[in-house]
């Protein structure tokens, strides 16, 4: 099928697949799963955020092999574990290995999606913030879709009767599915596939390695810029660990609702992100940054003050919004910042970084939980963004006004 169209709209369609099996793998049914199976606040954190840690590992190092052995090879590589690591859900009855099979799966985004959106930065020219905005906004249609997708099946099941951990292996089924459909799509893109600097040497290859690494880690722009990222990335974390929880133990929401507040915030990003990327191509990047900031913080330090599912849908919406404003210009404004050569390399650097926020997100959310409860946590998390914000306003300019 991806022979028949376009290469972007290939590489969407591939990207839907995969998002799609690793929404439904992840939540709202992992913190419930993980909770099933007798963790605390903590533990569920942890459950959550070590895929993201394997991120933090591997995605510069995938970034940067993307630059040498080309693009779509690498991609196929992140694309064979998001086929088939959804499978190994099927034989956890344990906390443990649960947290195994979740690092591994890690592998599955952290090769994926700073090499993809390296394709997509080599192509867009002077259009990389309306066109990543698009290409984000597509394939994260796949989230959209799996979190109320995963909550309706445990609803359903968990509601027909007293609930297994059998019943939970329902949405993992499917996420290999979809995975696998992703995986057999991808190979049309392997047509084109060859290598940035074809016949280089080993020692070529570190040397462009090495280069890549040095020249975003001079640029103090490209680590504050990413560093904003995920920060932001940091509640989005702690909201995909607990909101489910807060929303079924707090509020009194069934497991379908907590899926559906999940599937309000993503759409909000799909529907703002080409806007917001759009509209930075033409105005420029750090005000959006700065004004998404703000609106995640206060969004967010908003929700565990309300119970109702209305209410919950409009914080979490205006959440959407503000994640769509930071993520529509932080990676283009990356992007901006380092030469052509390098895209590989600093999409994964800012993936990195970005992979950091969304891991802390819920581990450090789970500390404070048990310290705490949902208001003062979720507050002083808020307070972060906030605080950050002098640091990114005095440091980064975009290019244009340089």
């Amino acid at each position: 099928m991806a022979q028949f169209l376009s290469p972007f709209a290939a590489l969407c369609t591939v990207g839907f697949f995969a998002r799609l099996s690793y929404a439904l793998a992840r939540s709202p049914v992992l913190p419930l799963f993980a909770l099933y199976l007798g963790a605390g606040p903590e533990a569920i954190g942890f459950a959550v955020g070590v895929s993201t840690v394997t991120g933090i590992f591997f995605k510069l190092p995938a970034g940067a092999l993307s630059d040498i052995i080309g693009r779509k090879r690498t991609m196929l590589i992140g694309l064979f574990f998001f086929a088939f690591m959804p499978f190994t859900y099927l034989w956890v009855e344990s906390y443990y290995p649960l947290i195994i099979i979740r690092f591994i799966h890690g592998l599955a985004t952290a090769i994926y999606g700073p090499v993809a959106m390296a394709v997509v930065a080599d192509a867009a020219g002077t259009k990389k913030g309306e066109m990543m905005s698009w290409f984000s906004s597509v394939t994260i249609i796949g989230n959209l879709l799996g979190a109320p997708l995963g909550g309706l099946i445990l609803h359903s099941t968990v509601a027909a009767a007293a609930p297994s951990v059998n019943e939970f292996h329902y949405a993992y089924l499917l996420s290999g599915i979809t995975g696998m459909m992703a995986f057999v799509l991808s190979l049309g893109l392997l047509r084109d596939g060859k290598p940035v600097a074809p016949g280089a040497s080993l020692a070529e290859a570190v040397n462009r390695f090495v280069s890549g690494i040095k020249e975003i880690g001079r640029d103090k722009r490209i680590v504050i810029t990413s560093t904003m990222e995920g920060l932001q990335n940091m509640t989005v974390g702690a909201l995909e660990a607990f909101l489910p929880i807060y929303a079924v133990k707090i509020a009194g929401l069934n497991e379908f609702q907590a899926g559906i507040l999940w599937g309000v915030q993503v759409v909000t990003t799909i529907v703002s992100k080409p806007i917001m990327g759009r509209t930075s191509d033409k105005h420029g990047r750090t005000v959006l940054i700065s004004t998404g900031l703000v609106i995640c913080a206060l969004s967010f330090g908003a929700i565990p003050m309300l119970t109702s599912f209305s209410m919950l849908m409009v914080a979490v919406a205006f959440f959407g919004v503000g994640e769509a404003v930071v993520t529509s210009s932080s990676a283009a404004l990356v992007a901006d910042m380092c030469k052509e050569k390098h895209f590989g390399t600093a999409m994964g650097a800012f993936g990195t970084i970005f992979d950091v926020g969304h891991a802390a997100g819920p581990i450090l959310a789970g500390f404070l939980l048990v310290r705490y409860g949902y208001r003062i946590s979720f507050g002083l998390m808020a307070a972060i963004l906030i605080m950050a914000l002098p640091v990114f306003i005095l440091n980064v300019r975009d290019r244009k006004n340089d």
